[in-house]
């Protein structure tokens, strides 16, 4: 009997309510330099959890650690309650697509994963059928008997997904799979990335540098600098970090005068002024505290002080809140 029979007789974590990947306390030290410290997170069954962080961050790192490439100098961490100790048989619940992968141009694509499904210990005419199927699945591969070396970066990062999926992992991560595509491969990737989560189940640790993919994929995320957690949680709790402090409107360019006074007197503004000697736009900023206070119903302030006004309200936007402020924020603070 295969080894992946024998695991897939267990128990799936989504069913125990179980952590499927508990890390604790993990760092990585190479010589004088920190590149992980403390590293501390569950992960379940079918999340997708954003991995963040400037370029030296400690995310590759991290991953290297979590697949068992390099071994933590402190901390633990287990795959559906296995040690870390045990690298061979977590391994054979990973799936890895590294940022840099390595692929024989001179293989066709079938011959690739039919390949990788031997070496999990598949017969022959299983490892034929699984190569078939996972090439169709990874956004409908129409090339699996060309030759590796003649297909473009979203190919072979599709072919990498499709290694990565042979073993029926638990946990994948993916470091930075969407670098160097086109807009139309990024979505057909985040597509892929999401049904691996959603149909499978498998968990996924997604590590990028590009924060509208976060947004629009993962339902958790944790942002390192320096080697350490400096936040994590819910994307709408990290965007809070970070939360509107200022609103842009403009109005008519003859009712300026009535329209700066109306907004410095608004509940919780706390300075007004036009924005490059435009006479026409304002930005209004508000006090934290106050805004925490009242919601997001603190913002409607200013617009009512300008309705009440009768000053006609062209548009408005909200600066601030996004996940990309939060960022920003958060690593420059834990920087200073």
């Amino acid at each position: 009997m295969r080894a992946l029979e024998q695991r897939n007789d267990a128990t799936p974590a989504a069913e125990t309510d179980q952590a499927v990947l508990s890390v604790h306390g993990i760092s990585k030290t190479f010589g004088s330099v920190a590149a992980v410290r403390e590293l501390s997170f569950e992960a379940y069954s079918g999340e997708i959890i954003g991995l963040l962080g400037p370029n030296g961050a400690g995310k590759t790192t991290a991953m290297r650690v979590l697949s068992t490439l390099l071994r933590p100098t402190q901390g633990s961490f287990s795959l559906d309650g296995i040690p870390h100790t045990r690298s061979v048989e977590i391994r054979q619940r990973l799936g890895v697509l590294p940022e840099s992968s390595g692929f024989p141009k001179h293989w066709r694509g079938v011959e690739y994963i039919r390949y990788y499904a031997r070496l999990y210990r598949y017969s022959s005419s299983e490892a034929n059928k699984v190569a078939a199927r996972l090439l169709s699945e990874v956004e409908r591969f129409g090339r699996a008997k060309d030759r590796i070396g003649t297909y473009s970066r979203g190919m072979r990062q599709r072919l990498g997904v499709a290694r990565a999926l042979v073993n029926i992992p638990r946990v994948i991560f993916l470091d930075e799979p969407t670098l160097g595509l086109d807009p139309a491969g990024q979505r057909q990737m985040l597509a892929l990335i999401k049904d691996v989560a959603g149909r499978r189940g498998s968990t996924v640790l997604l590590g990028t540098h590009f924060l509208d993919e976060v947004e629009e994929s993962c339902s958790r995320i944790i942002i390192l600098n320096h080697g350490r957690v400096i936040a994590e949680g819910l994307i709408a709790d990290i965007k809070r970090k970070a939360a509107p402090t200022s609103l842009r409107v403009r109005v008519a360019p003859d009712r300026r005068e009535t329209a700066l006074t109306a907004i410095e007197q608004a509940p919780g503004v706390t300075a007004a002024h036009s924005v490059d000697g435009k006479a026409d736009v304002f930005t209004a900023t508000f006090d934290a505290a106050w805004l925490g206070e009242h919601g997001d119903a603190g913002m409607n302030s200013a617009i009512r002080a300008l309705t009440d006004a009768n000053v006609p309200v062209l548009s408005f936007e909200l600066e601030g809140g996004r996940l990309s402020d939060a960022f920003l924020a958060l690593t420059k603070e834990d920087s200073e």
